[in-house]
């Protein structure tokens, strides 16, 4: 098991970027896959993003607009997301193979 904090959430206007961070307790190095999900109010957590060592994987939902990245020596995950929407309001759970998963940051999309 491996402690996971997510930062970065807040309140952005529709087309606004936000970057989210997951540091990890230990070394990422041999965790994979590492990821972001998501859940809004009333509906289930879905996958957002995935990472495994050098391939990546998008919702059809958020493809084209989000970035997901891992840097090793900072046992970071990261998640840019761009052209934010207001459907992306959710909060966003950083997720670490095989179990692992953060608190949760709540992002909000509105004008």
């Amino acid at each position: 098991q491996v402690q996971l904090v997510e930062s970065g959430g807040g309140l952005v206007q529709p087309g606004g970027s936000l970057r989210l961070s997951c540091v990890a307790s230990r070394s990422i190095l041999s965790i994979y896959p590492m990821g972001w999900y998501r859940q809004a109010p009333g509906k289930q957590r879905e996958l957002v993003a995935v990472i495994t060592g050098h391939s990546t994987n998008y919702a059809d939902s958020v493809r084209e607009r989000f970035t997901i990245s891992r840097d090793n020596a900072k046992n970071t995950v990261s998640l840019q997301m761009n052209n934010l929407k207001p459907e992306d309001t959710a909060v966003y759970y950083c997720y670490a193979a095989p179990n692992s998963w953060g608190q949760g940051t709540q992002v909000t999309v509105s004008s």
